[in-house]
């Protein structure tokens, strides 16, 4: 089993993402840290705490984390129409028995790396803020984790919160790119590769038609996400599984191809600020920084994370 803590800024797809991850075999859960991102961090870390407790893994510990971007004002402004007010579809639920852990997620990370030297995989689908922190509070992390993956950025496609940049890099771009050179060795899941994944209404179907307590919430809370979908494309009837894809990736890393390559984070431009650019020269003599998901087994990913929730 791979050990792993999963960074997340819980709205409907971390939701689906920390349910991935508990019901897999394959991965040892040692926490969760929590960042703002699609919800403030207050929500985020409420919200994980729900999850858990619907999927029966209250046990798992949950660390509190950044609550703004490290070198510049929060931009206040959270994706509603895909994840609603509360970041679960405004589904209604009483407040979660459990609390979060007395320690930041910066230092929880640092801990277990520390405790597991070469041994974590830090699963990051949120703003790197969290992860920004322990590194600087930390440098020596870099070398110790065993693997980054970061569902973020969009190298070869349009962006998601502004034309050219993804939502989770847009969010504290300077974050991103601090981790992005920091020499850890990094996997990085995009929009080049998640828009291709799909949750359809089939699917949905297929989980109400179980009809049990955790099934129905998956249903009800993805049916809210699914309508922002077709409201900002229009023509998907289902939604992408963004961060469900970074979790795959960690259990089985032959569902994506990858490409390595010089990634940087542009820090300045007036319309390209938070946009994620790789060096495509042929002839780029750069030692190359991160490994970019470039290609997808959709169907095969899709296929194991319905199986995965189903069980």
């Amino acid at each position: 089993m791979h050990r792993i803590v999963l960074d997340v800024d819980t709205g409907v797809d971390d939701a689906l993402a920390i349910a991935y991850a508990v019901r897999s075999s394959a991965l040892d859960i040692l926490g969760i840290t929590t960042c703002f991102g699609n919800v403030p961090v207050e929500h985020a870390t409420r919200n994980t705490l729900h999850v858990l407790e619907r999927l029966g893994a209250a046990g798992v510990p949950v660390a509190m984390g950044e609550a703004a971007p490290l070198f510049h004002p929060s931009m206040k402004s959270y994706p509603v129409q895909f994840h609603g007010e509360n970041g679960l579809g405004n589904l209604a639920f009483p407040d979660p028995a459990a609390k979060p852990v007395s320690t930041s997620a910066a230092a929880f990370m640092v801990d277990q790396i520390r405790r597991y030297p070469k041994q974590v995989t830090l699963i990051c689908v949120g703003p790197l803020t969290n992860l920004a922190a322990a590194i600087l509070q930390a440098p020596e992390i870099s070398s110790l984790v065993r693997q980054i993956i970061v569902m973020g950025g969009a190298v070869g496609v349009a962006g998601n919160r502004r034309m050219h940049a993804e939502a989770n890099v847009y969010s504290d771009p300077e974050a991103a790119q601090l981790v992005f050179q920091s020499g850890a060795p990094i996997t990085l899941v995009g929009l080049d590769v998640t828009m291709q994944t799909e949750l359809s209404l089939e699917d949905i179907q297929r989980w109400r038609d179980l009809d049990s307590d955790l099934t129905r919430f998956l249903a009800d809370m993805t049916s809210y996400y699914i309508g922002g979908y077709r409201e900002a494309y229009g023509d998907r009837t289902g939604c992408a599984l963004h961060d469900p894809l970074a979790v795959a990736v960690a259990i089985d890393p032959t569902l994506v191809e990858v490409q390595p390559m010089v990634l940087q984070v542009d820090l300045e431009g007036i319309h390209s600020y938070g946009r994620t650019i790789a060096d495509l020269r042929p002839r780029c003599t750069d030692q190359p920084n991160v490994n970019v998901c470039i290609g997808v087994d959709a169907k095969r990913f899709q296929e194991h994370f319905m199986e995965t929730l189903m069980k």
